[in-house]
């Protein structure tokens, strides 16, 4: 048995932390990708458990289900952004529609995430359609990912429009894989012991 130092305090305090909370409350425009290589510009109207309303001009008011949101930022980062997300051809070609069924998506263990973050390593993910993203983990939530990219920008990933992680080496971050490497127990920030209570 052990822990991470610092992990536990993490998620107490970030754990339930949402973008759509933050984009909701800012009143401005959100530059989302949706599944079908769809880009909205839209405002968020409302947020409830499991979709958003959203006003996006020309398409009006749209109800959108959260699990077809793959990456959201502010509109105002848009040109900044959409030059620095790469396309993976042979994950594109897989056709991959949204996993609604938690328990088949491609998971990544938060204990993999925190010291992933607390390194500042650079990372890969690749979404269900196969654009990838490169940066550095800048927080994570229990939905979601926050990403810092080149030159510090920030996007927010969604758990669900995961399809693989990896670091600069290939390593794979995937709860599959990491279920037998266990790396998140070699890391500098693992204690090798039950914490005192």
């Amino acid at each position: 048995m052990g822990y991470l130092i610092g992990f536990k305090e993490y998620l107490d305090e970030c754990y339930n932390l949402s973008v759509f909370d933050e984009a909701f409350a800012s009143q401005e425009l959100w530059e989302f990708h949706i599944h079908n290589h769809r880009v909205v510009k839209a405002e968020v109207l409302e947020n409830s458990t499991y979709d958003i309303r959203i006003s996006s001009g020309q398409n009006g008011e749209i109800l959108l289900p959260k699990t077809d949101v793959k990456l959201l930022y502010r509109e105002t980062l848009s040109e900044s952004i959409r030059p620095l997300l790469k396309i993976d051809k042979k994950v594109e070609g897989l056709s991959l529609e949204p996993i609604l069924a938690p328990g088949k998506r491609y998971h990544i263990k938060n204990k993999s995430l925190f010291p992933l973050m607390k390194e500042r390593r650079v990372i890969f993910f690749t979404l269900l359609e196969g654009e990838i993203v490169r940066g550095i983990i800048a927080g994570f939530s229990r939905y979601e990912i926050a990403v810092t990219l080149k030159g510090g920008i920030p996007v927010t990933i969604f758990r669900h429009s995961i399809y693989d992680l990896r670091d600069k080496k290939g390593r794979c971050f995937l709860k599959s894989f990491q279920e037998k490497t266990r790396d998140w127990e070699r890391d500098k920030l693992f204690v090798s012991s039950t914490p005192e209570t």
